[in-house]
Protein backbone atom coordinates (compact mmCIF):
# COMPACT_ATOMS: atom_id res chain seq x y z
CA UNK A 1 0.00 0.00 0.00
CA UNK A 2 2.75 2.48 0.97
CA UNK A 3 1.98 6.15 1.60
CA UNK A 4 -0.25 8.32 -0.58
CA UNK A 5 -0.83 12.03 -1.06
CA UNK A 6 -4.15 13.70 -1.66
CA UNK A 7 -4.38 15.93 -4.71
CA UNK A 8 -4.36 18.97 -2.43
CA UNK A 9 -1.26 17.81 -0.51
CA UNK A 10 0.62 17.14 -3.76
CA UNK A 11 -0.27 20.59 -5.10
CA UNK A 12 0.79 22.31 -1.86
CA UNK A 13 4.06 20.33 -1.73
CA UNK A 14 4.92 21.15 -5.35
CA UNK A 15 4.18 24.85 -4.71
CA UNK A 16 6.30 24.81 -1.54
CA UNK A 17 9.23 23.08 -3.24
CA UNK A 18 9.09 25.51 -6.18
CA UNK A 19 8.89 28.52 -3.85
CA UNK A 20 12.00 27.27 -2.00
CA UNK A 21 13.82 26.78 -5.31
CA UNK A 22 13.94 23.00 -4.80
CA UNK A 23 11.47 21.56 -7.32
CA UNK A 24 13.22 18.16 -7.45
CA UNK A 25 13.16 17.51 -3.70
CA UNK A 26 11.27 14.79 -1.89
CA UNK A 27 8.97 14.70 1.09
CA UNK A 28 10.58 12.72 3.90
CA UNK A 29 8.16 11.22 6.43
CA UNK A 30 9.04 9.26 9.53
CA UNK A 31 7.80 7.97 12.85
CA UNK A 32 9.72 8.47 16.08
CA UNK A 33 9.12 7.46 19.66
CA UNK A 34 7.71 10.18 21.85
CA UNK A 35 4.72 12.43 21.81
CA UNK A 36 1.91 12.12 24.27
CA UNK A 37 0.45 8.97 22.67
CA UNK A 38 3.73 7.05 22.29
CA UNK A 39 4.69 7.74 18.66
CA UNK A 40 4.89 10.93 16.67
CA UNK A 41 5.06 11.87 13.00
CA UNK A 42 7.74 13.89 11.31
CA UNK A 43 7.76 15.45 7.84
CA UNK A 44 10.34 17.57 6.05
CA UNK A 45 11.39 18.61 2.58
CA UNK A 46 14.53 16.59 1.77
CA UNK A 47 16.88 17.90 -0.91
CA UNK A 48 19.47 15.15 -0.32
CA UNK A 49 19.78 11.66 -1.65
CA UNK A 50 17.70 8.90 -0.07
CA UNK A 51 19.41 6.67 2.47
CA UNK A 52 20.22 3.13 1.32
CA UNK A 53 17.46 1.72 3.56
CA UNK A 54 14.78 4.22 2.43
CA UNK A 55 11.73 3.20 0.50
CA UNK A 56 11.16 5.62 -2.37
CA UNK A 57 7.54 6.17 -3.28
CA UNK A 58 6.27 8.47 -6.00
CA UNK A 59 2.69 9.71 -5.90
CA UNK A 60 1.11 12.48 -7.94
CA UNK A 61 4.53 13.62 -9.16
CA UNK A 62 6.06 13.94 -5.67
CA UNK A 63 8.81 11.65 -4.35
CA UNK A 64 8.35 10.41 -0.79
CA UNK A 65 11.24 8.96 1.25
CA UNK A 66 10.40 6.77 4.24
CA UNK A 67 12.58 4.38 6.21
CA UNK A 68 11.33 0.79 6.55
CA UNK A 69 10.78 1.04 10.33
CA UNK A 70 8.50 4.05 9.85
CA UNK A 71 6.73 2.45 6.92
CA UNK A 72 5.60 -0.46 9.09
CA UNK A 73 3.65 2.05 11.22
CA UNK A 74 2.47 4.18 8.29
CA UNK A 75 1.69 1.68 5.54
CA UNK A 76 -1.55 2.81 3.91
CA UNK A 77 -1.38 6.32 5.38
CA UNK A 78 -2.54 9.33 3.40
CA UNK A 79 -0.97 12.80 3.67
CA UNK A 80 -3.46 15.63 3.22
CA UNK A 81 -3.35 19.42 3.42
CA UNK A 82 -6.10 20.93 5.54
CA UNK A 83 -7.07 24.46 6.40
CA UNK A 84 -8.76 25.72 9.52
CA UNK A 85 -9.23 29.17 11.09
CA UNK A 86 -5.64 29.11 12.41
CA UNK A 87 -4.17 28.44 8.94
CA UNK A 88 -3.22 25.40 6.89
CA UNK A 89 -0.97 22.43 7.35
CA UNK A 90 -0.24 18.86 6.46
CA UNK A 91 -2.12 16.09 8.26
CA UNK A 92 -1.56 12.32 8.19
CA UNK A 93 -4.54 9.99 8.12
CA UNK A 94 -3.08 6.71 9.33
CA UNK A 95 -5.21 3.55 9.28
CA UNK A 96 -2.69 1.85 11.62
CA UNK A 97 -3.27 4.32 14.45
CA UNK A 98 -5.49 2.92 17.19
CA UNK A 99 -5.33 6.02 19.36
CA UNK A 100 -4.16 9.56 19.07
CA UNK A 101 -3.87 12.94 20.58
CA UNK A 102 -6.01 15.97 19.84
CA UNK A 103 -3.06 17.72 18.22
CA UNK A 104 -2.86 15.07 15.48
CA UNK A 105 0.93 14.79 15.78
CA UNK A 106 1.01 11.86 18.15
CA UNK A 107 -0.51 8.39 17.86
CA UNK A 108 -0.42 4.85 19.17
CA UNK A 109 -0.80 1.43 17.52
CA UNK A 110 -1.84 -2.01 18.73
CA UNK A 111 1.82 -3.09 18.84
CA UNK A 112 3.13 0.13 20.32
CA UNK A 113 0.46 0.63 22.93
CA UNK A 114 -0.35 4.02 24.35
CA UNK A 115 1.76 6.09 26.65
CA UNK A 116 0.36 6.35 30.14
CA UNK A 117 -1.23 9.65 30.96
CA UNK A 118 -2.82 10.24 27.55
CA UNK A 119 -2.50 13.76 26.25
CA UNK A 120 -0.03 15.28 28.62
CA UNK A 121 2.88 16.72 26.71
CA UNK A 122 1.59 18.72 23.78
CA UNK A 123 -0.92 21.05 25.38
CA UNK A 124 -3.74 19.91 23.12
CA UNK A 125 -5.91 18.59 25.92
Amino acid sequence: MAIELTDRAALELKDLMTAEGKPDCALRVWVAGGGCSGLQYGMAIDDGQPDAADQIIEDRGVKIYVDSMSLQYMDGAKVDFVEDPQGGGFKIDNPNATGGCGCGNSFSTEEGGAKAGGCGGCGCG
